[in-house]
């Protein structure tokens, strides 16, 4: 197969080349991709963003969110994975069958002296934990087949980021997924390389080095840095594209419990409620209006809480704990 280079680490223009390559790359034969992000959350094209990032620990370490364009869930990206895709002209979506484009792989890893085993619909595993996953997506007789390999990704910041949950669930939750899922390196020739790994992957894939890159032009490299910059890169797509969803969270501060409870239509908020005994000695309906309309998300909930000026809606309850509360964060 002949292979295309990606553009760098940056998630945005990753995943966005991924959807531009689908729509206009149109190779006569299958061609191939290797390449990897800096660290990311790719969430699938029909989740609730919200619902699956941990997205207090998305801001403090600067872990990119992108959505992507086929089905599947939310995964972690970092510089331990390895990302690839598979473009491929196909008659009709009805003959895919996933096991095709996970052989590839299957057989990549053998040759290299990785016992891995195809599992499951679209799985890879070695010693029975799972090492790849797999999604697809299909469009004007092409298919876009990409997925990942865990050659040493670290799990702890995997489940931090993929997890909204209470800081006392994270270390059971990481000995979990540790269980589940496995780094290839640990079962890989001691003097492997993550370069090295990616260069056999390449040299195998390309039929031992016999087929070459794809080079593209200016031009549509200027097509793909204009769909990352108009799409795959903005708020609207990444958390606004998400369906509607009803939020809820309780906490119990020194100046009070309070419970908020937020209806959003794609990523805006439409409706909001407080209850809790706290004790502002105005009514918070006063600002009501404020909340309806504006982006589900801290900056904005952090700009309407700044005319809780000095308690007066919410007593001893702080400016920074209710913003809290809307990433998620309880305390008890």
């Amino acid at each position: 197969m002949r292979y295309i280079n990606y553009l760098g680490q940056d998630a945005y223009d990753n995943i966005a080349m991924d959807s531009w390559l689908l729509d206009n790359l149109k190779p006569t034969e299958p061609v191939f991709a290797l390449w990897q992000n800096k660290r990311a959350v790719i969430v699938g094209q029909n989740q609730n963003t919200f619902g699956e990032i941990n997205q207090d620990y998305i801001d403090k370490n600067h872990v990119q969110v992108v959505r992507r364009v086929s089905g599947g869930g939310a995964v972690y990206h970092d510089l331990g994975n390895i990302c690839f895709t598979f473009f491929v002209p196909v008659e009709k979506s009805s003959s895919v069958n996933f096991k095709q484009f996970v052989q590839p792989m299957y057989e990549a890893l053998h040759s290299l002296g990785i016992d891995a085993k195809i599992t499951g619909r679209n799985d890879l595993e070695v010693d029975g934990k799972k090492i790849s996953g797999n999604a697809q997506r299909y469009a004007g007789g092409y298919l876009m087949h990409h997925g990942t390999l865990l050659w040493n990704t670290d799990v702890d910041a995997m489940v931090h980021a993929l997890n909204v949950a209470d800081e006392k669930f994270i270390s059971k939750a990481a000995k979990s997924v540790r269980a589940r899922v496995g780094n290839i390196k640990d079962y890989a020739p001691k003097d492997l390389t993550i370069e090295k790994f990616i260069d056999e992957l390449r040299y195998f894939l390309t039929n031992r080095g016999q087929d070459d890159e794809i080079v593209l032009s200016p031009a549509q490299l200027e097509g793909i840095k204009n769909l990352r910059d108009q799409k795959f890169a903005t708020w609207d797509w990444n958390y606004g594209n998400s369906p509607k969803f009803d939020f809820e969270n309780h906490a119990k501060f020194t100046g009070g419990s309070i419970d908020v409870q937020v209806n959003v239509t794609q990523g805006i908020i439409q409706d909001i409620n407080f209850k809790g005994d706290f004790l502002g000695v105005r009514d918070w309906r006063e600002i009501k209006d404020l909340f309806v309309g504006v982006p589900f998300e801290k900056k904005a909930v952090e700009k309407v809480l700044a005319t809780n000026q000095d308690g007066q809606y919410f007593g001893g309850i702080t400016n920074q704990e209710l913003t809290n509360l809307f990433v998620g964060d309880n305390v008890d």
